[in-house]
């Protein structure tokens, strides 16, 4: 394995603590971070995707951070290109590229180098399904249809992720394949790099109070006028940008469809499935290291060395 191929990963489920822990991590060994997330890819998406701050990043340089407008359309095939491309400058720099969010998928296109290509460059199809999931019960239809061609795709991609699910369902057309077929063959491949990929977590209990407590300071912050001022901008539901948790409950109640309490109430409750999801995802994965905060008394400094002791065994630095 080449030395240059050396890769860290910082995942978990949403509100575990990453942010804090990477930049103390970045510190320590002269990395810099990637970030996988699909929305903070986005300029003016800083509320509802709890965007790191200049402050928070304490100089540590940060990757795929406010590169596209919330009108471009983003992807793990995309993520992918920008997060290799990203750790070229920064293996060039002498420096170790640290990858951070609690995209599983993206984490995972990156780690196996996951082929997103087998595509006939026929759109056809792909702009019936997009037409499906405009009309009424549109996403719920196009969700029974990939119960019926790939029931594990299904198991796994949300109702509500318009965009994964008309994906399998084009690709399983296409291919004849199954979507997860395609991925668990992908993921049996060994991975190009000499990485470790921790998975912060914690008591369920604890994760549901924080991911609860950060909707509330979200709206307090101004999660209503930031999805107001990018609906003025021309941004609609239907884009990539708005299929993120906290936007669409948004969308809806500045339609007139739902009150604000019941959008929060939303946003807290699909925020938590989420999370539970995020942690299914990542137990399938077959090479991660499990860090649970309670066994280290929820204290940085302990969880810190512990990471880097396991960095150091896995000669990474």
């Amino acid at each position: 394995m080449n030395q240059q191929n050396k890769l860290v990963v910082l995942t978990g489920p949403t509100a575990v603590g990453k942010t804090e822990l990477s930049i103390r991590l970045a510190k320590e060994i002269g990395g810099e971070i990637i970030s996988a997330d699909s929305m903070q890819v986005y300029r003016g998406m800083d509320i509802g995707s709890a965007k790191i701050t200049k402050e928070e990043m304490q100089g540590v340089p940060h990757h795929l951070i406010d590169i596209l407008d919330p009108t471009e359309p983003f992807d793990a095939a995309l993520f992918q290109k920008l997060a290799k491309q990203a750790m070229e400058g920064i293996r060039e720099r002498g420096h170790v590229p640290i990858l951070v969010g609690g995209t599983g998928f993206y984490i995972q296109g990156v780690i196996y180098d996951i082929d997103f290509t087998k595509n006939d460059g026929d759109m056809t199809y792909r702009h019936q399904l997009e037409k499906i999931s405009l009309e009424p019960g549109g996403p719920g239809r196009l969700h029974e249809m990939l119960m019926e061609a790939d029931p594990e795709s299904a198991e796994e991609i949300h109702e509500n992720n318009v965009k994964r699910t008309i994906r399998a369902i084009e690709f399983y057309h296409q291919t004849g394949l199954r979507m997860s077929e395609h991925n668990r063959e992908e993921r049996a491949k060994n991975s190009p790099y000499r990485f470790v990929c921790f998975v912060l977590c914690d008591d369920r209990a604890v994760m549901y109070d924080r991911i609860d407590r950060r909707v509330d300071r979200m709206v307090e912050a101004g999660l209503v006028g930031e999805v107001t001022k990018l609906r003025n901008m021309g941004v609609t539901r239907s884009m990539t940008s708005m299929q993120g948790l906290g936007y669409k409950e948004i969308m809806d109640y500045l339609d007139g469809s739902i009150s604000l309490p019941e959008a929060v109430r939303r946003i807290k409750r699909d925020t938590r499935h989420f999370a539970k999801r995020q942690l299914t995802w990542f137990r399938r994965e077959k090479e991660v290291t499990w860090i649970s905060r309670k066994d280290y008394d929820r204290d940085n400094d302990r969880i810190l060395q512990a990471m880097l002791k396991i960095l150091k065994q896995r000669q990474i630095i």
